[in-house]
């Protein structure tokens, strides 16, 4: 068997996830049916962690095992062109037997978009979490560094999560806006994130630049542990992974 490593993209708005599940459809699932066919066995994919319905990766790294040695360009080629048109396999190298796509992840980089267009954009109702109220960029650019540096973010986790260690080191947290004012782009990362974090974050976040929340609470938030401390959970399609680092 020959390990392989590859970068995916994919359009989350259809898929129920990444990871298969018993029902709906899943990044994992089409790509396993494309390589069992090209394998004609089969073949099981892991990736560098799950991402939710909705949610959409330029960056996702999988590895499986194929039994034969193919040249990368056709491996690559044929994973491309035989998956759904919503996913895109961007690379394709051979790897150490003992490479493994989410045990050895180093960092992982996220964006987050938010449509703060008056009105909101049809083309980016998918691509974009919408937030229609008034928004105060410097006192959220104000709050983003307390997320910055290890600490138990158990107020930032969905209550749905079975982690036990809370615990994660934050490396990056920005926000810059577009030319014409009406997109919002977080930049998180870090050496892992827990389930919603980001969304959750942001969620937060939101709330700080609306007046809702002060710009000093983040902190207490974070010392409290506890989620029903932090903002709502933003919505999945402004999530997208964008890379994974080992």
């Amino acid at each position: 068997m020959v390990r392989y490593k590859a970068i995916i993209a994919y359009d989350g708005t259809n898929f129920n996830g990444f990871q298969r599940q018993t029902t709906g459809r899943t990044v994992q699932e089409e790509v396993e049916k494309t390589l069992t066919k090209m394998a004609n066995q089969r073949v099981e994919i892991h990736g560098s962690g799950r991402t939710d319905a909705g949610v959409h990766a330029s960056g996702q790294v999988i590895h499986f095992d194929f039994p034969y040695e193919r040249p990368l360009e056709k491996m690559r080629f044929g994973l491309d062109t035989q998956t759904p048109e919503d996913i895109a396999v961007k690379s394709v190298e051979i790897v150490a037997e003992n490479f493994h796509s989410r045990y050895l992840v180093k960092e992982k980089i996220y964006e987050f978009r938010v449509d703060v267009g008056k009105p909101r954009s049809p083309f980016r109702r998918f691509y974009a979490s919408y937030f229609p109220y008034p928004v105060d960029i410097e006192k959220i650019k104000q709050a983003l560094p307390d997320f910055l540096g290890t600490h138990d973010f158990t107020s930032f986790c969905s209550t749905g999560s079975s982690v036990d260690d809370k615990v994660r080191t934050v490396y990056e947290a920005k926000l810059s806006v577009n030319e014409a004012g009406d997109e919002l782009l977080f930049t998180f990362r870090g050496d892992g994130f827990l389930y919603k974090m980001i969304r959750i974050m942001v969620g937060t976040l939101l709330k700080i630049g609306n007046d809702r929340m002060p710009v000093d609470c983040l902190p207490e938030i974070i010392a409290g542990k506890d989620r029903n401390l932090a903002g709502p959970t933003a919505h999945p399609e402004g999530l997208y992974l964008k890379e994974v680092r080992y």
